[in-house]
Order: structure tokens, then C-alpha cells, then sequence
């Protein structure tokens, strides 16, 4: 019979690429990723991989094992589901994903209210931007993710995943309170000449916010990279750029900037997604809960 946590390094190797990326994200040395392979290799009784140069690479037999693979791990979640919420407490681990804005505006509460209501459960956060977040979520990495959605800005769909939407906030301009004699913003086409903050390329926030300005008619001139919002908000408190922020980053602080309206009245979707065989786990179904909870009350 086939071994399935053998069958599962199969697996990994195929989402991950390499053996020594399956032996970081499962805390095993290379050596014994290789040495579990070999075995499986003879369980199947059929080779499962070739060299190619100093990568392996998954054979077509290898490949229908992956395939049954995904089936038999959903199976297995649904049982530990299943097999949890037969029980009168709520207890277990829940890994989350989430990212920076809901990370302060959503957690501190959420994580408290879970105590309190279930002090058996485990939450273990890592902050992550969405897109990488949605993939290590249906990768097993972590059991939720809070994501968010520009618009115009599709995050990834990924078909174990399902989606629940938290809340919604607007995205406005951000300018300093006080102009300091550089002349007064009171749209983005005032905005055109004057340094910006953004987010690194490859983020969703940083592709929305370069198509606004286009749109508005200019190229924006980015000069401050940064993916730490707070750091954002303190060059633009003190004059030295302007940026497109949404309003959850403001959630229990006073506004230190001045917040514009946008013609469009732009709107980012905050949502959360675990994988379908787990959606019904008692303990993720109250974090989700408490979750939502929290962003109602935003």
C-alpha cells in the first residue's frame, strides 16, 4: 500500500519545484525528502523521477499520483472536520494569513474574542501580501487567509478555495495636513507633480494605484517604495509624498492626513478564504465568525 506522507512530499515537490523547497516548508533535510521519494518510488513500483540537470522533474506516472493525491488529502480533511466537530469543545490550530492593514485594524480584536470564547484554540498569524497568501492557503500552509480585491483587480481564484466577504472601504488620496507653502492638493491632478509612495511592483495595491493616476492623465513620479503602510502614512504626514490609502489603515487612530475623495469613490473588497474541506472545522468556522464580527463593527 502506498504511503501517504510519502505521497504527500510528491506532492509538495510538484507545487514547490525543488527538493530542497519541500524540505524548508516541512522542516525536513533534502536528504530525507530524497530518501522518502525512493521509497515511494518502490511502493509504486514505478519510477516517479528524472534528473534533468540539477532538478528533478515529476514523470507522467508520477503525475497521476499527484492527481489522486489532491483528492485523498481533501478526503482526509474533511474526516479531521468531520471528526472535530463531533466533539463538545472547540479545540485545534488555525494558521492565518493576513495582511498588513487587516493585520492592525481586525486581529488585535478578533484574537481577543477568541480567547475569551474559545481559550482551546490556537491561532498562529504570519503576515502576507494576498496573492502569495491565497496560494500558500491552498498549498496547506495555512488554514485562512484575509485577502483583499482592488478594483479592477481580480486576486487569484484557486478551485479548493472558497471566499467570504468581510467588508468593504474606500480608497481616498492622502496628502499632508498642512501644504508647507508647496502649494494646496485638492485632487489627484494636483497630485501629479509631487513625489508618491506605493507599494512594490508585483502588488495588487501598487498596479490599481499607477492605473488611477494614468488615468487621471499622468505617470506618477514614485520615489519611496515601501510595503509597510505605517511607514507610508509618516511620509506623507510629513510632506514628503502622497499616497493612495484605504480607509480600514485608519481603524482606531485619528486621521493625521488629509483624505480626498477619488472621482471614482473607489471601494477594496476584504474577504477570507479557506479550503472547502475544512470550511466546516468548529474552529475555523469561529474564527471566521468572530472575524466578521469585528468588521461589521469597523
Amino acid at each position: 500500500m502506498l504511503d501517504v506522507r510519502r505521497l504527500r512530499l510528491l506532492r509538495e515537490l510538484k507545487i514547490r519545484g525543488t527538493l530542497a523547497e519541500v524540505a524548508a516548508a516541512l522542516n525536513f533535510s533534502p536528504s530525507s525528502v530524497s530518501q522518502q521519494l525512493s521509497l515511494l518510488e518502490k511502493e509504486a513500483g514505478v519510477e516517479l523521477l528524472r534528473k534533468t540537470g540539477r532538478r528533478v522533474q515529476l514523470t507522467p506516472q508520477a503525475e497521476i499520483l499527484v492527481a489522486h493525491t489532491e483528492q485523498l488529502l481533501q478526503r482526509l480533511e474533511r474526516a479531521e472536520t468531520d471528526l472535530a466537530a463531533s466533539l463538545t469543545t472547540v479545540t485545534g490550530t488555525v494558521r492565518v494569513a493576513v495582511f498588513q492593514s487587516a493585520a492592525l485594524a481586525l486581529m488585535p480584536q478578533s484574537l481577543s474574542e477568541m480567547r475569551e470564547r474559545h481559550p482551546d484554540v490556537r491561532i498562529e498569524m504570519v503576515q502576507r501580501e494576498p496573492e502569495t497568501a491565497l496560494y500558500e492557503t491552498w498549498a496547506r500552509d495555512f488554514d485562512v487567509v484575509v485577502a483583499e480585491q482592488y478594483p479592477g483587480h481580480a486576486a487569484p481564484h484557486y478551485p479548493e478555495l472558497d471566499r467570504q466577504q468581510l467588508t468593504t472601504d474606500a480608497i481616498r488620496l492622502a496628502v499632508p495636513a498642512e501644504d508647507a507653502g508647496l502649494g494646496s492638493i485638492g485632487s489627484v491632478d494636483d497630485a501629479a507633480q509631487r513625489p508618491w509612495v506605493m507599494e512594490p511592483h508585483g502588488a495588487a495595491s501598487r498596479h490599481w494605484a499607477e492605473q488611477a493616476c494614468r488615468s487621471a492623465g499622468f505617470e506618477p513620479d514614485v520615489r519611496y517604495e515601501t510595503a509597510d503602510l505605517q511607514a507610508q502614512i509618516r511620509l506623507v504626514e510629513s510632506g514628503n509624498a502622497v499616497a493612495f490609502m484605504p480607509d480600514l489603515l485608519w481603524t482606531g487612530r485619528p486621521h493625521s492626513c488629509r483624505l480626498l475623495e477619488l472621482p471614482s469613490r473607489p471601494r477594496r473588497t476584504i474577504f477570507t478564504s479557506v479550503r472547502r474541506a475544512s470550511a466546516h472545522h468548529p474552529a475555523i468556522s469561529a474564527f471566521r465568525e468572530i472575524l466578521e464580527g469585528a468588521a461589521a463593527r469597523i
